[in-house]
C-alpha cells in the first residue's frame, strides 16, 4: 500500500512519514495487527455522541499482545510524532467507545493482551493485563474453585476491571470504588521506560498486590483518568465469598421521597451496616429493563408525567427504588437485617421486597446480579428506550444529603425535558458521596434530535456547574469543558505533568482535557 491510499492522517504527520511507520509498525506487531482499511476501521467509530464520527475517526488501529510491543509502539510513535489513544477492551459505552479523542489518532487496541498472571486465593488479590474482561475473570475464578468474587460495574461481561479502574468506575458489591481496590500497576512511559508502582519497584517483591502506598510520592493516582502512561498490568483486590448474601429492595412511590430515602441509608452506609453501593434507580432507568418508549408514545419531546406514572402502574416501578445488599455470617446479616428493617418501618414509607419475594422480577435479578458480582449486559435495555443509538453519561457528583438529591434531579430534569429528552438516572451510594448517573439517551438518526442532546448536554454541564457540582467521568466530546469546570491551577499541573512525563504529546492527546498543543 502507498501513502495515497490513507484515508485519514494523524494531525501533523505526512503521508510519506505515516506509511514509513505503518511500516514499521507491521514489522513490529504483523500484517494482521495493523488495521488502515476502512472497513477494519469502522468498529472503532461507534461513538454514540452527539458529535459527527468523523470528527473521531482513527488514522489505524494497532493490537499489542505484550509489554514489549507496547514499548515499540511508543518508541515508532515519538519518532514520528503520531498521537496514541489507547484502549483496553473499547467498551467504554456512552462516555466514547473506543473511539480517539480527535480525528486522525491512531488506536492502540490492547485487547489480545488478555492474561490473568496470578491470582492468590489466601490473600484474595489478581494482577491481570488490561484485554481481561470481567466475565473471563469471574470465570477463571469459577473454573479455579476460588470463593472469591470480583465486582464488575454494570455493562459488566464485556469491560475489563483495568479500563473500569482506570476511568474511576463503581460497581454495586462492598467494593464498588474500583481504584480504592486496586493495588500496583505496570505503566509503559514516554520515554520508553517501564514503571512499576507501590512495591512493584522492589526487586522479586511479593507484596506488590498487597500494599498500595510502596515508598515516597505515591503515584498510581496520576495514571487514572489521564494521559502520562500505557496501563500494561494492574493488580486488584477481590472480595471473598460471604457465608450469605441477601439482597432486597425498597420501592417508594413519589418523586420527592428520594430526599427521606438518602436520609435514612447514608447511615446505614457510613455504619457498615449496607456495606455495598447502594443504588437508588429512578422510574425510566429502572423500566428500561423491560419497557420501551414507543410502547406508550411517540410522540417527540419529553415524556409527559401522566405516561411515566402509566408506566409506574402498569409494571409496578416505584418512583425511586432503593437496592441493596447484605453480606456475611447468618449471624451478621440477621443483626444487620433487623436494623434494616427497623429503619425503614421506622420512616413510614417503602415497600419491602426480599429475593424470595422478587421472584422472576427482571428488574430485581438484575440488580441482584449486579450486587453478588455476577455478569450481566442487562443495562443495555436502556438503548431501546428511545432508540437510535445516542447516549451519553452525564455524572454528576453529590453530597450524600436527600436535600442535595432533590436540588440536583429537579434540575437534571428540568433542562433535559427543556430539549425534549427524558430524565432516566439513578444515584449510587457509597457512604458520604452519591454519584448522579444519568444517561442522555437521544436518536443519532434524528440529526434535529442530535442537535437538542449536544445542546442539551452543555447546558447540564453549564447549569450544574454554577451550582457547584463537577461531574467524575464524561465523554470525549466534551472533556475539554469539564477540565475548565475544575480550575486554570489544575489544568496547569496537569500540563506541567504531561511535559515531564510526555514531552512529545503522543500519548492521548485530549483525554481528560490534557494536550499540549491546545
Amino acid at each position: 500500500m502507498t501513502e495515497q491510499n490513507y484515508a485519514i492522517l494523524p494531525p501533523g504527520v505526512e503521508s510519506q512519514a505515516f506509511h514509513k511507520a505503518v511500516q514499521q509498525f507491521r514489522q513490529l506487531l504483523g500484517n494482521e495487527n495493523v488495521l488502515i482499511k476502512q472497513e477494519q476501521l469502522v468498529p472503532y467509530m461507534k461513538i454514540m455522541m452527539s458529535v459527527d464520527e468523523a470528527g473521531h475517526a482513527a488514522s489505524a488501529v494497532l493490537t499489542a499482545t505484550n509489554v514489549e510491543q507496547v514499548l515499540g509502539v511508543v518508541r515508532i510513535c515519538n519518532e514520528h510524532k503520531i498521537p496514541v489513544w489507547t484502549v483496553s477492551t473499547g467498551h467504554n459505552f456512552g462516555y466514547g467507545t473506543a473511539a480517539p479523542h480527535h480525528r486522525g489518532q491512531i488506536i492502540l487496541d490492547l485487547k489480545k493482551m488478555n492474561k490473568i498472571i496470578e491470582i492468590d486465593p489466601d490473600l484474595c488479590t489478581a494482577l491481570v493485563e488490561p484485554g481481561v474482561t470481567y466475565q473471563q475473570l469471574a470465570d477463571h475464578i469459577k473454573e479455579k474453585g476460588y470463593k472469591l468474587w470480583v465486582d464488575p460495574p454494570a455493562p459488566s461481561a464485556i469491560v475489563g476491571p483495568v479500563g473500569n479502574t482506570l476511568d474511576r468506575g463503581v460497581g454495586y458489591t462492598p467494593y464498588a470504588e474500583h481504584f480504592t481496590f486496586q493495588c500496583g500497576m505496570e505503566v509503559v512511559l514516554a520515554n520508553g521506560k517501564v514503571l512499576r508502582t507501590g512495591m512493584g519497584g522492589v526487586r522479586d517483591s511479593n507484596t506488590w498486590q498487597v500494599f498500595k502506598w510502596g515508598y515516597g510520592p505515591y503515584l498510581d493516582g496520576i495514571f487514572t483518568q489521564s494521559n502520562f502512561g500505557i496501563v500494561t498490568k494492574m493488580g486488584l483486590w477481590l472480595m471473598p465469598q460471604p457465608d450469605v448474601f441477601r439482597p432486597f429492595a425498597v420501592k417508594y412511590r413519589k418523586d420527592e421521597d428520594i430526599k427521606d430515602l438518602v436520609e435514612m441509608f447514608r447511615p446505614l452506609s457510613i455504619n457498615g451496616i449496607i456495606p455495598n453501593g447502594v443504588v437508588f434507580a429512578g422510574t425510566l432507568y429502572e423500566a428500561s429493563a423491560t419497557v420501551r418508549r414507543s410502547d406508550y408514545t411517540t410522540e417527540k419531546g419529553a415524556t409527559s408525567k401522566d405516561v411515566i406514572q402509566r408506566i409506574r402502574d402498569e409494571h409496578n416501578i416505584g418512583a425511586w427504588t432503593a437496592y441493596g445488599a447484605l453480606y456475611g455470617t447468618q449471624e451478621q446479616v440477621d443483626v444487620n437485617w433487623r436494623i434494616v428493617i427497623d429503619r425503614i418501618k421506622k420512616l413510614g414509607k417503602g415497600e419491602i421486597l426480599t429475593e424470595d419475594q422478587a421472584g422472576s422480577d427482571p428488574a430485581f435479578k438484575y440488580r441482584a446480579d449486579l450486587m453478588r458480582g455476577n455478569m450481566t449486559l442487562t443495562e443495555f435495555g436502556l438503548y431501546n428506550w428511545r432508540g437510535g443509538g445516542g447516549s451519553m453519561w452525564f455524572a454528576p457528583l453529590s453530597q450524600a444529603k436527600g436535600s442535595e438529591t432533590i436540588k440536583q434531579v429537579e434540575l437534571a430534569t428540568r433542562i433535559l425535558n427543556k430539549h425534549g429528552l427524558d430524565y432516566v438516572g439513578e444515584f449510587i451510594l457509597t457512604q458520604r458521596a452519591l454519584h448522579h448517573v444519568i444517561d442522555v439517551l437521544f436518536d443519532r438518526t434524528d440529526t434535529e434530535e442530535m442537535t437538542r442532546a449536544h445542546d442539551c448536554f452543555a447546558e447540564l454541564l453549564g447549569e450544574f456547574e454554577k451550582n457547584g457540582y463537577g461531574v467524575y467521568r464524561v465523554n470525549t466530546a466534551f472533556m475539554d469543558r469539564v477540565a475548565n469546570s475544575f480550575g486554570p491551577v489544575q489544568r496547569e499541573v496537569n500540563k506541567t505533568l504531561k511535559r515531564a512525563l510526555d514531552p512529545n504529546n503522543i500519548l492521548a492527546p485530549g483525554k481528560s482535557g490534557i494536550d499540549l498543543d491546545t
